[in-house]
């Protein structure tokens, strides 16, 4: 038996915000035929945007991605939740961590977590420099 089957179910995390579903296609696989994992470094990007651009209130542009951990591979038909919460806001940056977890196909309901990461975004004016996030 497989340590993944043998694990008790995961539950998606209550104190983040769901941000983006997403279902990865056969076009999205790397060599392995598993799906690539720059595809799921876009996903967690736009994933990781959703909450900050509450806060910025105009452009913004990822400044880093402080963390990314691929903890199980994404499979082709998987429904990928993507979860952020914020966990910095600076004068001009936010931090966001993002993790995403995995409905295998034919096993919905039952959630593996394959992903985790910590991104900055910083608030950018037209010009593209920094700029002060406004007070809520």
């Amino acid at each position: 038996m497989s340590a993944i089957a043998s694990a008790a179910p995961l539950i998606p995390p209550s104190e983040k915000e769901l941000v983006l579903k997403v279902i990865p296609m056969p076009a999205d696989t790397n060599g392995n035929g598993d799906i690539f994992g720059g595809w799921v470094m876009a996903q967690v990007d736009l994933a990781g945007s959703v909450i900050p651009a509450r806060h910025v209130r105009g452009r913004m542009a990822t400044v880093a991605v402080n963390q990314f951990v691929f903890k199980q591979p994404v499979r082709v038909g998987d429904i990928c939740s993507f979860y952020a919460s914020i966990t910095r806001i600076g004068n001009t940056s936010v931090t966001v961590e993002v993790e995403v977890y995995a409905e295998r196909f034919g096993a919905q309901g039952q959630y593996v977590k394959v992903t985790e990461a910590s991104l900055t975004y910083v608030a950018i004016d037209d010009q593209g420099r920094p700029r002060p996030i406004p007070k809520a």
